[in-house]
């Protein structure tokens, strides 16, 4: 098991050779467990500069924003941030986001919910596009579940083509740079999670839609 600084080494490193936002977001949470609140704030902005649509880097800067005692520019990310997860259905950021916007008296901006969009373009498609929660506008659907299980079906009913074939491309550089060999389970793990975590989703995200789908 690696330890804590072989972890923000290693993703400095990719940072340095293969910069994209899941590369700086992996960093500055990696920091931000050290506890280096600067450096990790500088992270997370750098990951918001590839990716403006990444709501736990919104969270995430506003913590450190907090920690830091910037309490100014922490309600100014954090408000952009809840608008963000609310328009793409990023359910556990947006509730972090509302629960730190309190904590700073500030109130929480009007937007429409992932699921008003996500209906309108349903309709107005006829089911061959889907709102596309990672870059939050319309993308043709998947034509099935890339894999079985909860996961696939996640996958499906929230991610368009172009974003799936997006993540096809960062995982083989994730294979390629921590030198994963699918025969070995803890490996597939791993994948899995790097493939969790640049998409955006949770486990707690898939059991409520599994949850959902089951009671529906």
């Amino acid at each position: 098991m690696s330890t804590l600084d072989d972890r923000i080494a290693q993703w400095q490193k990719m940072t340095a050779e293969a910069p994209d936002d899941m590369a700086f977001f992996s960093l500055g949470s990696a920091l931000r467990e050290a506890s280096r609140f600067e450096e990790a704030a500088d992270a997370f902005r750098q990951a918001l500069e590839y990716n403006n649509g990444m709501s736990r880097a919104f969270q995430h800067l506003g913590e450190a924003l907090i920690k830091l005692g910037c309490n100014d520019e922490a309600g100014e990310v954090l408000t952009k941030g809840y608008a963000v997860a609310a328009e793409r259905g990023d359910v556990m950021p947006q509730r972090s986001i509302e629960a730190m916007l309190g904590k700073l008296g500030l109130p929480l901006p009007e937007v429409e919910s992932a699921e008003v969009k996500r209906a309108k373009v349903a309709a107005e498609s006829d089911g061959r596009m889907i709102l596309d929660k990672r870059a939050g506008v319309p993308q043709p659907k998947l034509d099935d579940p890339p894999m079985r299980g909860p996961v696939g079906q996640y996958i499906f009913d929230h991610f368009g083509q172009v974003t799936w074939n997006q993540w096809i491309g960062q995982g083989t550089k994730v294979i390629n740079e921590l030198r994963l060999d699918f025969s070995k389970p803890e490996h597939q793990d791993v994948y899995e999670q790097h493939m969790l975590d640049w998409l955006g989703v949770t486990a707690e995200e898939i059991e409520q839609h599994v949850a959902a789908s089951e009671a529906s």
